[in-house]
């Protein structure tokens, strides 16, 4: 029998590596891990190891979520977070049918989870999941804004271009020219 935890603000491999090395540390055996969750050996934890796996999350920057609605909530973060910045390609179903796959739900229950949790809808938070790596491409000046846009499904450029300036108030050009590049960690959006 194992436990499978979930765990919030776990929105790279590094995060990955940091919750390994925290579950390891209190002496619990990972079996996998990934963003949002941890699969570990153990088939209950008891309630003083779980309040101390809660505080070194913590220290970390993490969150240990028990509430099913929450988990739920970060498994939709996790899901479009991988959709955009993991992959190489744009993929070939809709938004929504892609989350209704993954996560087995329907979809109308997943936006109204998410909206009542976050204060935001599923779309607005791949909107700005899918800026904040346009982001990150522009910053790397390897890719033309065509490329880009059409990496990340967007029907053209100038649509990205619109998108774009109405999330950072600037053009994809006048981002690439300022001064320090204005992305925010994964975590904070």
């Amino acid at each position: 029998m194992t436990t499978t935890l979930h765990i919030k603000n776990m929105v790279c491999p590094r995060c990955i590596r940091a919750v390994t090395d925290c579950l390891t540390r209190l002496g619990l055996h990972p079996l996998s891990v990934e963003l949002g969750i941890a699969q570990i050996e153990e088939d209950d934890i008891d309630d003083a190891l779980r309040i101390r796996l809660r505080q070194t999350l913590e220290a970390e920057g993490f969150e240990l979520l028990e509430a099913p609605r929450a988990r739920l909530v970060e498994q939709i973060k996790d899901a479009v977070i991988r959709l955009v910045h993991y992959r190489e390609a744009a993929p070939s179903a809709n938004l929504s049918r892609y989350l209704s796959e993954l996560l087995h739900k329907d979809y109308s229950t997943l936006s109204k989870a998410f909206s009542e949790e976050t204060g935001t809808t599923i779309e607005r938070y791949a909107i700005v999941q899918k800026i904040e790596r346009v982001k990150e491409l522009l910053t790397y000046d390897e890719l033309t804004l065509n490329e880009i846009a059409d990496r990340l499904g967007y029907s053209s450029a100038a649509y990205l271009s619109t998108q774009f300036k109405q999330i950072t108030g600037l053009t994809p050009s006048a981002f690439k020219r300022s001064e320090g590049s204005k992305r925010r960690g994964l975590d904070e959006l």
